[in-house]
């Protein structure tokens, strides 16, 4: 398992949503109304060092779900501002720079580990009005000849479909391997590849 996630009860300005539908509407990816994104579900991964925060969100706007995997710093990236998703204040934390999580090599690193190893991602917990609840989103790795290789390079599939769907059993042909994640809404039980290292 990624470790388990830190999970503050924090004001934050702005807030994540915020952020996201700001940055998401300058995408090319994303052609929807950012004002009707909500979040469905988020998963975390754990820096080792535990310096840098890894979040991924699942965003709905009602008919297409959109996978946004963003990393959180105490300072700037450097050689990264093309990346840059916002900041905001975090009450217990300070200023947080927040990037697009595939230009920071720590998310890189640890999604190609949890793939190569089969993993999971960290065990996180939500809190939400004073109450601890289990995300209820299931992510794990799965993929055969990644092994280590400073060579992988993960592709975050940023539009969730039915054709994630059918293939996220099976890592894609050609690919050494796949992030895949179940979740529940409204519509029922879902699972889709969300993640793909070339």
């Amino acid at each position: 398992m990624s470790g388990t996630a830190e999970i503050y009860d924090a004001v934050l300005d702005p807030g994540k949503l915020d952020l996201l539908r700001a940055w998401v509407r300058r995408q090319d990816w994303f052609d929807g109304d950012p004002e009707r994104l909500e979040q469905v579900t988020t998963y975390r991964f754990v820096d080792p060092d535990g310096e840098v925060g890894m979040e991924s969100f699942l965003l709905s706007d009602g008919s297409r779900t959109y996978h946004v995997p963003v990393t959180y710093r105490g300072a700037e990236l450097p050689a990264a501002a093309d990346a840059l998703v916002g900041t905001m204040e975090h009450s217990v934390l300070g200023r947080r720079w927040v990037y697009d999580a595939l230009a920071d090599p720590v998310y890189v690193t640890e999604v190609c580990r949890v793939i190569s190893h089969r993993d999971t991602a960290a065990d996180h917990l939500q809190v939400e009005e004073g109450t601890v609840t289990p995300s209820p989103v299931n992510i794990r790795g799965g993929g055969d000849g990644l092994g280590q290789s400073p060579e992988a390079s993960p592709r975050v599939i940023r539009v969730v479909n039915e054709e994630n769907d059918a293939e996220a059993d099976r890592p894609l042909i050609g690919s050494p391997g796949t992030l895949s994640g179940t979740w529940e809404d409204g519509d029922g039980t879902h699972t889709a590849v969300l993640v793909v290292v070339t």
